[in-house]
């Protein structure tokens, strides 16, 4: 099978230019390029794969001990028919697990210290099927006996609290009692049974775990104020709440894991489409030096130009040899830095701690940070849209030097030669 020439001029020109001193330059400049290309390719599937690993982990994380989708009644109140709405929750094909919950807000104080917190009302035995949390600290929650007034605290306000286990804590509730004096809230000593770690700051400083016989008993409630949820695929959360939201009876209230943090996960993306549309400049860069590097290449094959248009060579072949040229440039330069970005991206976890002992530093510190290793996530829907485009970029910056090569004069190029 014969190659069409014009695809074997241009990867001739792509490799060949160390014959003479000009040639030579041009060829350097052609890897420059191409190197441009790689870095800047491998460093958005890097950035974006880490910025994934990111948000995986916090994710993770908060999904620890927040449940994928809530039910609750209006206001707090406790819902109105709870077997009947749970029954109706577990026929959707997409709940694997559910359990009721009390939430409420209060205050628990040990002797001078303060510390607003949110209560959480659980049943223990059904808790682990719908929090990885729950699941990992079964024992624990075995201490959460209904009559016996124990809490669970996250690590944090523990800490903040200065209380272990078997310590004693006030539970100061806003829905008090009516006296001639005024309302006075209610108080109740509750004894620390254990604490929890998330990694997540937000629930490991401000929440409180317990029985929710005795969270009704505390906040006068007749029953669970809501249900927690657990689905087979966490994504489908939105879905799912609207499903539930055209067949559950009564006026309930639906929220899915997405927003109790939309603002977090909507800056997350926001950062993300930033990153990566800072780091495309990188590659529109060096994409764009193959513009220098063509138009030096045409000026130097000029005559040899001149010589194929006199053989019977079309000015479109002519322009195809120079868009090979690039093409070329654009086509290793891309996989390149794919092969390169995809290596630092799925070994990171190794690269990174071996930066840090020769350095003698580290990167992420576990007392600032709410993880300690660098996390990463390579995703296809990146990849793929950093590959096409390094790849559009590299064969548009061919365009303008091709159709100049196509428009040289035979006559005026022979003539000094």
């Amino acid at each position: 099978m014969q190659i069409p020439y014009e695809l074997a001029l241009g990867w001739r020109y792509t490799r060949a230019g160390r014959a003479t001193r000009r040639n030579g330059f041009i060829s350097f400049i052609s890897g420059v390029s191409m190197l441009g290309i790689a870095l800047g390719v491998a460093a958005l599937i890097i950035v974006l794969s880490v910025m994934n690993g990111f948000q995986k982990e916090v994710r993770d994380r908060m999904l620890s001990v927040v449940s994928h989708i809530e039910i609750f009644a209006p206001g707090g109140a406790a819902l109105p028919d709870l077997q009947r709405t749970l029954a109706e929750a577990r026929a959707n094909p997409n709940v694997v697990g559910a359990a009721p919950f009390v939430a409420a807000q209060a205050l628990l104080a040990r002797g001078e210290d303060m510390k607003g917190v949110l209560v959480r009302g659980i049943d223990p035995a059904r808790e682990p099927e719908v929090t990885d949390l729950a699941a990992e600290s079964v024992q624990g929650l075995k201490a959460l006996v209904p009559g016996e007034f124990r809490v669970i605290l996250g690590s944090e306000l523990a800490r903040q609290l200065g209380v272990q286990v078997g310590d004693t804590v006030t539970l100061i509730a806003p829905s008090g009692q009516v006296t001639p004096a005024g309302v006075l809230p209610r108080l109740k000593q509750m004894t620390v049974a254990g604490t929890f770690s998330s990694g997540h700051y937000e629930y490991d400083s401000a929440l409180v775990l317990m029985a929710h016989q005795d969270a009704e008993r505390i906040f006068r409630l007749e029953g669970p104020t809501g249900l927690r949820l657990k689905l087979k695929d966490l994504h489908q959360a939105p879905e799912v709440a609207q499903q539930l939201a055209h067949s559950l009876s009564g006026r309930l209230l639906i929220r899915d894991w997405t927003q109790q943090n939309k603002t977090w996960f909507a800056a997350v993306q926001l950062e993300k489409r930033m990153m990566f549309i800072i780091l495309t400049l990188i590659v529109a860069v060096a994409a764009f030096n193959l513009v220098s590097t063509l138009v030096m290449t045409v000026t130097d094959k000029s005559a040899d130009i001149a010589i194929l248009r006199t053989l019977g060579a079309s000015p479109q072949s002519i322009m195809g040899v120079f868009v090979v040229q690039g093409a070329m440039v654009g086509v290793i330069g891309t996989l390149a830095g794919l092969l390169l970005g995809l290596a630092i991206a799925f070994n990171i976890d190794v690269i990174v701690p071996a930066i840090e002992r020769a350095l003698h530093t580290t990167f992420l510190p576990q007392d600032i940070y709410l993880i300690s290793r660098m996390p990463s996530e390579p995703q296809s829907s990146d990849i793929v849209p950093i590959a096409v485009i390094s790849l559009i970029l590299a064969f548009v910056a061919t365009l303008y030097p091709s159709w100049r090569a196509s428009r040289v004069n035979p006559a005026e190029a022979l003539r000094y030669e």
